[in-house]
């Protein structure tokens, strides 16, 4: 339900020139396997990668040929979201960042960027002992 808006209201900035407004890729988990998102993301010239739930599979292949043929899945690039996951259940344990008290935008990315600073010096002192 969320992804077309939160794909239209993207903005990308680079080093020159306007931002990207189109993605080259989109890792989504199996939440997001649904026909309307995955024809959304073709006419967007976005490639996905979302796993296909067993249920939809199931149904795919109960419908033989009229089913059509599995999405394509890349499985190393869905690999990379585990990183992703993991840096963000990082970020929430912080209770700041989980429960989202700030009411200002301005204030929570200052707030996120806090809890990184403290995962970083967290993991530099952890990697500066173990030397």
């Amino acid at each position: 339900m969320m992804l077309r808006p939160l794909l239209e209201r993207l903005r990308l900035a680079r080093s020159g020139g306007r931002a990207r407004t189109r993605l080259d890729r989109l890792l989504g988990d199996k939440a997001y396997s649904s026909r309307a998102n995955r024809s959304y993301l073709r006419r967007r010239k976005t490639k996905a990668t979302i796993a296909e739930p067993a249920d939809q599979r199931a149904n795919r292949l109960r419908r033989g040929s009229a089913g059509g043929r599995p999405p394509s899945f890349d499985r190393e690039a869905y690999r990379l979201r585990n990183t992703v996951e993991r840096a963000i259940n990082l970020l929430k344990q912080n209770r700041a960042v989980a429960t989202r008290y700030d009411k200002r935008a301005v204030i929570f990315e200052g707030t996120v960027q806090v809890a990184s600073i403290r995962i970083w010096l967290r993991d530099l002192t952890r990697s500066t002992n173990t030397a």
